[in-house]
């Protein structure tokens, strides 16, 4: 059986060992090299390229650091999937977020000093491993041709990545000669969703609830920068990252967007045309009334092995606003978002799940469409028009429908 293909580049040789371990504990992965530095690790690269599947890059390396070789790694292969390790500091962050937005398709967190190698070694590895099998099956989706498809157990179904899975620009991967884990199948997509209700028949809308994973930070650059800066509804983000993290992505998306963006703080009163990102290592919820909404942070318990977590915000939002929300599942891995929006779509809002083909992982928002919960399921490139539309019908006609 084939094994996902990994090289490890880090100029720590306790951390090359450490993620060389991790990863070694999923039998359907196995290290194909390490390097100490960027320009080892191209030189490898050249040589076994037809063999390597996924590249962990340390973010700081003497020689050639982490965005350099990133820099060079895309010159020659645009589409090979790299998973940044990164510090959780202010300096780690910021520069992890930089590779993010020059190709990098996602990132892991370095283990802290205060835990014990063995903890290390577990938390990395399940950190780790579901990213480099999921980049793996996408591989395997894009070298499989349609004729030979075979569906995914439907108890998996939550966990299918996109066929496509470089952040944009960086949309697809090269085909490459060496097969993905035999037991990650490729999926089959399925057909656009276009049943929006009447507008009439929908809550008014008072918010929209935005909840993203893997591939995050370049999906939101996306989307939200495309909103006018009079977008009349509060927004509220979920994204699942760690803190420091998330005050600098607020930092970014707000410098480049016409909307103020900010981290939430907590005990914060809605704004409209204000998006909110939850902080951290906390859930995001609504408290309060629907005259005087306000923000909430807490550290309750993970939700879907999250936190902050996407189900948490949802729920707290339609216990407040009942149905009057426009709900937006964008990429990212397995089904955080799927109980809260079942809650919204009980209670009458409306749902927009990221299409398979612009997704980075088409875990989150495939969860809902296999559902029969999204509305509408559209590229991230439309996302923006339809939230403008939908906000906009509050002002317009009480009868309107969107067209498919």
């Amino acid at each position: 059986m084939a094994k996902a293909r990994v090289l490890v580049v880090d100029d720590s040789a306790v951390a090359r060992r450490l993620v060389s371990e991790a990863l070694c504990t999923d039998e359907f992965i196995e290290v194909a090299g390490t390097a100490s530095n960027g320009r080892l690790a191209l030189q490898q690269l050249f040589q076994f390229k037809p063999q390597v599947d996924v590249v962990t890059l340390d973010v700081e390396m003497p020689e050639m650091d982490g965005l350099q070789t990133l820099v060079e790694l895309r010159r020659y292969w645009p589409h090979l999937p790299v998973i940044m390790f990164s510090a959780i500091t202010e300096r780690g962050a910021a520069a992890t977020l930089e590779a993010i937005a020059r190709g990098a398709n996602d990132y892991v967190c370095k283990p802290t000093s205060a835990e014990s190698l063995g903890e290390a070694r577990r938390r990395v590895a399940l950190d780790l491993c579901p990213r480099v099998r999921a980049f793996a099956a996408a591989q395997l989706a894009r070298t499989q041709p349609p004729a030979s498809v075979a569906p995914r157990p439907p108890e998996r179904a939550q966990e299918a990545p996109s066929a496509q899975t470089a952040p944009a620009p960086l949309r697809t991967l090269t085909a490459r000669s060496t097969p993905a884990p035999a037991r990650l199948q490729r999926v089959e997509t399925p057909p656009a969703v276009s049943r929006l209700r009447p507008f009439a028949r929908a809550p008014r809308p008072e918010v929209v609830l935005i909840g993203v994973s893997t591939g995050g930070p370049n999906a939101l650059s996306t989307l939200i920068p495309a909103l006018p800066a009079d977008f009349p509804l509060p927004i509220l983000v979920t994204q699942h990252m760690p803190p420091v993290f998330t005050r600098l992505l607020a930092d970014r998306l707000d410098a480049v967007s016409q909307l103020e963006v900010r981290e939430c703080q907590g005990d914060e009163q809605l704004r409209p045309g204000t998006v909110y990102l939850a902080k951290g290592d906390h859930h995001l919820k609504v408290r309060g009334s629907r005259t005087d909404p306000r923000l909430h942070l807490d550290q309750a318990s993970p939700e879907n092995s999250c936190r902050p977590a996407v189900d948490a915000m949802f729920r707290s939002a339609v216990e407040l606003w009942g149905g009057a929300a426009i709900a937006v599942i964008l990429t990212g891995m397995g089904q955080d978002g799927l109980k809260g929006c079942q809650l919204l779509r009980d209670a009458g809002g409306l749902i927009i799940a990221q299409d398979q083909a612009s997704s980075v992982i088409w875990g989150m928002p495939g969860a809902l469409v296999r559902a029969g919960l999204a509305d509408r399921v559209l590229p991230l490139g439309q996302i923006a028009a339809e939230l403008i539309a939908l906000a906009g019908a509050v002002n317009g006609p009480a009868a309107r429908r969107i067209s498919p």
